[in-house]
This record gives structure tokens, C-alpha cells and sequence, in this order.
């Protein structure tokens, strides 16, 4: 029986579906012999608009289970999220799957739990992901069946932002050694364990209503991290990048370097933030200890991470520059 019709499976709306996360949890789900996944973005088979009330109605018509990945500007979700739970209240589904972020623990230091609260400055991302949640738990509050998940920098084969963008900057020279620059710790989520999360969370016992920190490993500092990466590239020697040179990077360049990428897109043009450089020093550990007791939480080291991302994309460093 083909897959579109095999109601055999537990039906799993996944929104978000065409982003990295998305596309990786219908991916897996397609192999399941216990889900089905149900597609949808702007861009999928069930086109959903996320904003508008009547679209989202009707996507959570006769499924079982919602995997809410849905990004965009800090506004859109937060909008996005309310109306998927209004929606939600008309349509109960059995459990929602909410993917929120590390970023809503803002500048805190040390090992950080579930129950830590945001340490200013919480950037605009952060803040918006702080509302989602809490649009999530009022709609448990109000009888729903939810579970929030807080990734870390999600690296993988493909991940734009903790894969291909930090390989494009390793390889031109622009990043490297960072000094004391990048003595934070490096929390990252290899992507084949956030899935692996998200569809424990799924059926899950006794979670509704809680949320899971889900990270990989926080073995490294980032220099560790971002040497070891540049080796398994290729990308050698590896520079040492000044506390000087970083400043430049990130006070005068890279507003300048924003504006450009909007009209070239290469490794001249991107750019590296303030929040990026703060990332770099932050001393914090994320803990998991939570969503490895409640959702048997797979723990891949950075070696095999940094191995699987070499090994997979063979054409990385070919086009570190596209």
C-alpha cells in the first residue's frame, strides 16, 4: 500500500517540513513502521499558511501527533505558534512536539538545567523563542499535550549554519584558532539525535508539559571544536585569529559584510556577529541528563560528528565557496 494511504502508521503533521530539522524528522518517520509523516510548509504537498487560522484548522484535521519546527523572523514565530495552539484546541492532537532553542538560557554560564531562566542579554531570537514556549505551556495549562524540546547548535550533514557556514569560514581563513576567544564550551546536537528526540517525544510517558535540553556533546571548548573541523577539511594551516582581528570582525565589519551578502553570496561576505563571537566565549553546559532518562537521548561525540559530515558530504570542501 503506498505510504500517502497506509493508515496503518500513526499520522505525524510535521510543520516546518522543508527546513534542515523538518526535512530530517519526515525522513525518518518515512521509514517508521509506527508514524506516518504529513509534510507541511509553504513549499510542501500540504501547503500551510502558519499564520492564518483556517490553514492550520484544517492541516491538524485527522492526525495524531503535530512536530512544530517552524522558523522565520523572531515576530512570525511567535505568531505562528499561537495560532498552531488556537488551532490545536479545535483539534486536539494526541501530542505536540514544540522545537524551541539553547537560546532561551540567553548569557548564562556554567552547567544549565532545565529549570534555568533567561541571563541577560537574551538576544531578539532567544526572546522570541521564550514567547513560543510560553504560548506552549499556556496551552497545556489549558489541557493540551505538549513537549518542548531546547536544542543546541545543530550540526550535521547539510546544516547551514553549524556545518557548511563554519566550513566556509575555516576554509577561508577567516576563523581558526580563536585564543581565548573560543575557550567557550562547544554545545552541539548532531542532528541524527535531535531526531531521535523528537520522535521518542513523540509517545513518550509522563513528559507533557516539560521541557528537554537535547545536545550532543560539550566535550570541546569551540577552539577544540573549530581546529579539529579544520583538519578534517583539509583546511590547513590553521590560523590564529587575533583578539584584535575578531574585533574588526565583528564591530566594523560585519554590518558591512551583511549588506554585501544580500547581493553575493560567499565566504568574503559573511559575516561574523557579536552574537557568533559571544557564542564562541560563553562557558556554558548544556545538560541533558533529563532527556537521556525520559527519551533515551542519544549522545554522538564530535569526533563521530565531525567523521559523519566529512564522510557524508563529499563534496564539502569542493564547495565551501558556493
Amino acid at each position: 500500500m503506498p505510504d500517502s494511504i497506509d493508515f496503518s502508521r500513526k499520522p505525524v503533521l510535521v510543520l516546518g517540513a522543508s527546513g534542515y530539522i523538518g526535512s530530517r524528522v519526515v525522513a525518518v518517520l518515512s521509514n517508521s513502521a509506527i508514524y506516518r509523516p504529513v509534510a507541511a510548509s509553504r513549499r510542501s504537498h500540504l501547503a500551510v499558511d502558519a499564520t492564518d487560522l483556517a490553514s492550520m484548522r484544517a492541516a491538524l484535521r485527522d492526525v495524531d501527533f503535530i512536530v512544530n519546527c517552524i522558523a522565520g523572523n523572531d515576530q512570525a514565530m511567535v505568531r505562528s505558534t499561537q495560532v498552531l495552539c488556537d488551532a490545536a484546541r479545535f483539534n486536539p492532537p494526541r501530542r505536540m512536539v514544540h522545537l524551541s532553542s539553547m537560546a532561551v538560557y540567553g548569557a548564562a554560564v556554567g552547567t544549565v538545567r532545565e529549570d534555568h531562566g533567561p541571563v541577560f542579554p537574551v538576544s531578539g531570537y532567544g526572546q522570541a523563542k521564550i514567547g513560543c514556549e510560553r504560548v506552549v505551556q499556556k496551552y497545556v495549562d489549558d489541557g493540551g499535550d505538549a513537549v518542548i524540546l531546547r536544542p543546541t547548535c545543530v550540526f550535521g550533514p547539510d546544516s547551514p549554519q553549524w556545518t557548511k557556514r563554519l566550513a566556509r569560514l575555516l576554509k577561508a581563513r577567516r576563523i581558526g584558532d580563536l585564543g581565548s576567544a573560543g575557550d567557550g564550551r562547544c554545545n552541539l546536537a548532531f542532528i541524527d539525535d535531535v531526531v531521535a528526540a523528537i520522535v521518542a517525544a513523540l509517545d513518550a510517558p509522563d513528559v507533557s508539559g516539560r521541557a528537554f535540553n537535547v545536545s550532543s556533546s560539550a566535550e570541546l571548548t569551540w577552539n577544540g571544536f573549530l581546529v579539529a573541523f579544520a583538519k578534517a577539511l583539509g583546511a590547513t594551516p590553521i590560523r590564529r585569529i587575533s583578539p584584535r582581528r575578531l574585533r574588526i570582525e565583528t564591530k566594523l565589519l560585519a554590518p558591512v559584510r551583511r549588506l554585501a551578502s544580500a547581493l553575493v553570496r560567499s565566504p568574503a561576505t559573511e559575516a561574523i556577529t557579536p552574537s557568533l563571537a559571544a557564542l564562541w566565549r560563553q562557558d556554558i553546559r548544556i545538560d541533558c541528563s533529563a532527556a537521556e532518562a525520559a527519551l533515551g537521548l542519544p549522545r554522538t561525540s564530535s569526533d563521530r560528528m565531525i567523521a559523519a559530515v566529512v564522510r557524508n558530504e563529499r563534496g564539502l570542501m569542493e564547495s565551501a565557496f558556493s
